[in-house]
């Protein structure tokens, strides 16, 4: 079947798109389920459940696999909820000749499924066939699914620990193996070896005899090297992966992982020059592993998509990304915080959001995963922390757990973020006997972390008016920095319009370039590199370091090629954009000088 659209709206922290495939999908809108909290999905189906008068029974967690039972039940209302919403948007949309033209006006030129209609229409003046064909023809959005793999914590019952099986992603894997959908699964935050191999339990998973798969695999990756390797990996075992999603290393929201000194351009190239190779690599062993385990052998390689993510916020910039490297999908995260038919936000929340500049939005140490982590300043969250600081209470109550996976003090795991986490490393750090600097840098260090877990996911509470007693009021929220240059709420239609070109919903007049953003971003990190290499300097840490300056010195000559080459597409503000290249250049220049000279200070 044809699809409908050339974007998708990944993940946005636990709660911000929990629900947005009942809000999209009928439109043809890809969107994915964080699948992290399966408190907060237990929450949400007894709501809907009472919205929709469907039967409802609660998951304890005193049953068995409660976790995964409560993914799969919560997937399972989705898909039957959509599926309804689809079939009655269906038929409202083909009631009037209007109705459908309204539809396919929303859809960009270029899809075949809106070129086909438009085919038909000058064909017939019958409008009962024209009405057949959307029903048999319009296409519904995927509902998919995002696994953290390495949000994996150990599971217990009292003191007995659980088989890996009951991790939470595994557990949240086979919540999303065992239900009805037909859809993918985004695995992110990196390999998880034991994760990618518990895929093999699952039939669906593998191609058919015909070569369909009901449940398929996509990766989140920010370089090539690392897709190859896990595609092979996972073709070893009879997996293939459907499509790679390329996200920017920093230009990103929530997670931030950072490559080295790769720029987004340089790897998307790469991605398209090696396309073909990496299919028939990843095929001829994906082959082999099917034989051998007796399973159905496709006679062709399986379709893969790669699609790409992270900072993208004009039409310009979709419509190169389509172009210039042939992805199939762009990811547009960040400016949909600020449309509510597509997402999940509370009011105070989005209010933030709408009057956020570049100023307020920065790439924090918040994250108790210790991965640098994309936040807004003044969120609920870490005035709660603050004031928890300001009281000598610091670090959270850790309710929900999900990534208590730090073993230093407690064999079943704490939260860097929580009281009892904190307490430990505070008692530590004054037994030490640190100057007062020293001690103030540590005591951040320790106290700076937030519960996200907990945070990302009550913003979706509060804006259905659910109990917080547990959780707490706090919200955190995780946009890119490109959430600076929206400051308006849209209308979905409004968003998709300004996505497509036929609108505009972003105000700010000196935006900068996608990729001269990311690479602002990446001299602003490699800028704190050094400064952390100055403070313990290795050998080691230098190498690192000069191989990230020549890889971002590659990146920006990169870039000055395409925007010669590709003036208008590339770049329609391109004398602008060449000066900021320039300047890039000459910061660079003066940060190696700077691990130059300090090499020399060591060495006297």
């Amino acid at each position: 079947m044809a699809h409908a659209h050339s974007f998708h709206i990944p993940v946005m922290g636990i709660g911000f798109t929990i629900d947005s495939p009942l809000k999209v999908s009928q439109y043809g809108i890809d969107s994915v389920v964080s699948l992290v909290d399966d408190i907060l999905l237990e929450k949400l189906r007894k709501m809907y459940s009472g919205k929709h008068n469907l039967p409802y029974m609660e998951i304890a967690d005193k049953q068995e696999d409660f976790r995964a039972k409560r993914i799969s039940s919560y997937l399972d209302m989705i898909h039957d909820l959509a599926q309804e919403k689809f079939e009655d948007f269906k038929n409202s949309t083909t009631e009037t000749a209007d109705s459908i033209r309204a539809y396919f006006n929303m859809l960009p030129d270029a899809s075949t499924f809106k070129s086909e209609f438009i085919q038909l229409s000058e064909h017939t003046f019958n409008f009962s066939e024209i009405k057949e064909w959307v029903k048999q023809h319009m296409p519904m959005g995927s509902i998919d699914v995002n696994i953290m793999t390495k949000v994996d914590k150990d599971n217990y019952i009292k003191k007995q620990k659980l088989s890996s099986e009951f991790n939470d992603a595994h557990a949240a894997l086979r919540g999303y193996a065992q239900s009805k959908l037909n859809s993918s699964v985004i695995l992110s935050a990196g390999m998880n070896p034991r994760l990618y191999s518990y895929l093999e339990q699952f039939d669906d998973f593998y191609p058919d005899a015909t070569g369909n798969l009901k449940k398929k695999i996509v990766l989140k990756v920010s370089d090539y090297r690392s897709a190859l390797i896990q595609g092979k990996f996972l073709a070893k075992k009879g997996i293939w992966v459907s499509e790679y999603r390329i996200e920017s290393g920093l230009n990103c929201g929530g997670h931030a992982f950072a490559t080295d000194g790769y720029l987004m351009g340089p790897i998307l190239d790469q991605f398209k020059e090696n396309k073909q190779e990496l299919i028939d690599t990843v095929f001829d062993l994906l082959v082999s592993s099917l034989q051998l385990k007796g399973r159905s052998v496709p006679n062709r390689p399986l379709p893969l998509k790669i699609t790409a993510q992270g900072g993208v916020g004009t039409a310009a910039e979709h419509q190169f990304l389509l172009d210039e490297y042939q992805v199939d999908s762009v990811g547009w995260g960040s400016a949909f915080l600020l449309v509510p038919e597509a997402t999940t936000v509370d009011q105070d929340t989005l209010k933030n959001l709408a009057k956020a500049k570049e100023e307020d939005l920065y790439l924090s140490n918040i994250s108790p995963l210790g991965i640098p982590f994309h936040s807004l300043k003044g969120n609920t969250k870490d005035v709660e922390k603050a004031e928890r600081i300001a009281n000598g209470r610091p670090g959270s109550p850790c309710p929900k757990k999900f990534v208590a996976l730090n073993k230093d003090f407690n064999e079943k795991g704490l939260c860097t973020a929580s009281r009892q986490y904190q307490n430990h490393k505070l008692k530590e750090l004054k037994s030490k006997n640190l100057s007062q600097a020293e001690y103030d840098y540590h005591f951040h260090k320790i106290t700076e972390k937030s519960c996200t877990c907990v945070g990302l996911g009550t913003s979706a509470l509060l804006a259905y008016n659910l109990d917080t007693k547990i959780e707490g009021e706090g919200v955190s929220v995780c946009p890119g920095p490109n959430m600076a240059y929206f400051s308006k709420v849209s209308t979905l239609k409004e968003m998709i319009d300004h996505i497509y070109g036929r609108a505009n919903v972003m105000s700010h007049p000196n935006r900068p370039n996608m990729f001269i953003k990311e690479l602002h971003i990446y001299l602003d990190y490699f800028k704190e590199q050094i400064s952390e290499f100055k403070m313990i300097p290795t050998a080691k840490r230098r190498k690192q370091l000069l191989n990230f300056s020549s890889n971002l010195r590659e990146g920006i000559a990169y870039y000055k090629n395409l925007f010669e080459a590709k003036k208008e597409q590339a770049c329609p503000n391109y004398n602008h954009a060449m000066e900021q290249l320039k300047q890039s250049h000459t910061s660079l220049s003066l940060l190696m000088q700077e691990i130059d000279a300090f090499e020399v200070t060591i060495a006297t």
